[in-house]
């Protein structure tokens, strides 16, 4: 690259020579091209002293000088600490100095004597080739994403700054280590070694991302999780020279994933919210709604079944002689009093149940005294028991306090829970209703306990009974039927109360438990 005469005179050289006369000679040609000589020496001790207080731009160095260290031993130290380009200019050229000097990466070689011309290439050779590595290395040291470069034994050749900072490690500790041992790869998930991708760029000839997951172990032994790339370096006539890792620090990019993740997750949050709520505003205007439109007709079929009962007495049909149609009347008259009791009670249980699921059912706390209203609660219970020919029995704490809580829902669960152990207990089984206080967080807690023997369910069974429709097969010995709604609402009236419920078996025996606090809070 020509330079113009400004440019030569900013071109500062040192010159390392113990012949005076051939250096002064060296200095006055030099100075005839327009180049600035700074100082003339003669010892390599003193080559590197000139270097850090001169700075020069190019050193022109013999090989045997004066001094404990020769020419080839002072350019390397200079090199490595100041990065100034070198040309030997020597009148030795056996093979095993210019091997030595080729070692120490030189910008030139020229043997002497001299020929100014030749000197003048060099120099302008040396510079040009000098700013052009300056200007990849500064690239390099400028990227914020870390560099190593390793030749085909996996050598350390070069760190950047970046992968300086990112490994702990100064390129004079890491250069001609392994790869493999100074800077491991780890598996995020085990922490087990992995293939350090250089080495795999290498045995397949490929670029290797690195992929989600890989951490990189630091000099201090921590790791960092990184991503990016390796790939071969080859020359010109194809042949692999070494590998390149370009690396860089992948904690920022995961974290900005997982906000991205979490926002992305918070979002579908408020969508399915915004859904659920919508649905759940349907449900309510639905449930508002057909809450007149399904129990309407059916009052209005009960109250004319009624009716026509009446009727037909007032005219005496139902009281006739006529035996046999008057037991068919009753029949039929009977047949739909108890079709019409059981979707009554169906659409009951439906809307009820709607209305607990959306926090609408409303709740009128009453105060109860259980020793008083339960035997009463429990009395038709007992009669259909004694018509079974089952055994029906009742305990109730004499201490038990007065209960806060809401008594038609109190009821509902009571009657359900012993319906289903008068449907479920067979001919000859007992059915048992106790009623105590156990210790609880903050107070006491009322537990309510309902076992009948002669049926046990399965813990299968167990956890499937409370859900809505469910019925426990082949456990109805009087053939009572039903919808499978009645334990679902007990479920739900028992949350609605604040309370919990479990069910157990055991020794043939189902026992429900059903905890409720003593003051429901509104």
């Amino acid at each position: 690259m020509a330079l113009g005469s400004n440019s030569l005179k900013r071109v500062r050289l040192l010159i390392v020579e113990d012949e005076y006369i051939l250096a002064s000679n060296l200095k006055e040609g030099l100075e005839t091209f327009g180049y600035t000589v700074l100082d003339i020496v003669d010892s390599g001790e003193a080559a590197i002293q000139a270097a850090i207080a001169l700075r020069p731009s190019v050193i022109l160095m013999d090989i045997r000088i004066r001094g404990e260290i020769d020419g080839i031993q002072a350019a390397e130290r200079i090199w490595q600490e100041l990065q100034i380009p070198i040309i030997y200019v020597t009148g030795h050229s056996d093979q095993s100095t210019v091997e030595r000097a080729t070692l120490t990466f030189p910008f030139g070689y020229v043997l002497k004597p001299v020929r100014e011309k030749e000197l003048y290439v060099a120099i302008q050779t040396a510079l040009s080739r000098y700013e052009r590595e300056q200007f990849f290395y500064t690239i390099l040291q400028g990227m914020g994403d870390g560099v190593i470069v390793v030749d085909p034994k996996l050598h350390i050749k070069y760190l950047n700054a970046a992968a300086e900072t990112l490994t702990g490690w100064r390129l004079d500790e890491a250069k001609e280590t392994l790869v493999t041992e100074t800077i491991p790869f780890l598996d995020e998930q085990n922490q087990r070694p992995l293939v350090n991708p250089i080495l795999s760029a290498l045995e397949t000839h490929q670029t290797v991302h690195i992929s989600d997951g890989v951490f990189m172990r630091c000099k201090n032994g921590s790791t960092l999780p990184i991503a990016d790339s390796a790939a071969l370096l080859k020359n010109n006539e194809g042949a692999v020279t070494g590998a390149v890792l370009v690396f860089r620090d992948d904690t920022q990019r995961r974290l900005a994933a997982e906000r991205d993740l979490a926002n992305e997750r918070a979002q579908q949050a408020e969508l399915q919210l915004a859904e659920q709520q919508r649905l759940n505003q349907l449900k309510d205007d639905f449930l508002a709604t057909t809450s007149h439109e399904l129990r309407t007709p059916l009052s209005n079929i009960k109250l004319a079944i009624f009716l026509l009962e009446t009727t037909l007495n007032q005219q005496g049909i139902l009281g006739t002689e006529q035996v046999s149609q008057t037991q068919q009347i009753n029949r039929y008259l009977s047949i739909l009093r108890e079709q019409c009791e059981q979707e009554l009670s169906l659409v009951n249980d439906l809307l009820d149940l709607r209305s607990l699921e959306a926090g609408a059912f409303g709740l009128t706390v009453t105060t109860v005294h259980l020793q008083e209203w339960l035997p009463h609660v429990a009395q038709s219970f007992y009669e259909r028991a004694i018509a079974q020919q089952q055994t029906f029995q009742i305990h109730i704490s004499p201490d038990l306090p007065p209960l806060q809580s809401d008594l038609p829902s109190l009821t509902r669960i009571i009657s359900e829970l012993l319906n289903n152990a008068c449907k479920y207990t067979p001919a000859g089984g007992v059915i048992e209703l106790s009623v105590s206080l156990v210790p609880a967080a903050p107070t006491s807690a009322l537990q309510i306990l309902i076992r009948n023997s002669g049926v046990e369910i399965s813990p299968e069974q167990q956890t499937q009974i409370f859900e809505p429709f469910y019925r426990v097969p082949n456990n109805d010995p009087w053939k009572h039927g039903g919808t499978g709604l009645g334990l679902a609402l007990v479920k739900r009236f028992v949350t609605y109360l604040q309370g919990a419920i479990e069910v157990s078996a055991a020794d043939g025996c189902t026992l429900f438990t059903v905890q409720l606090p003593l003051n429901l809070e509104v």
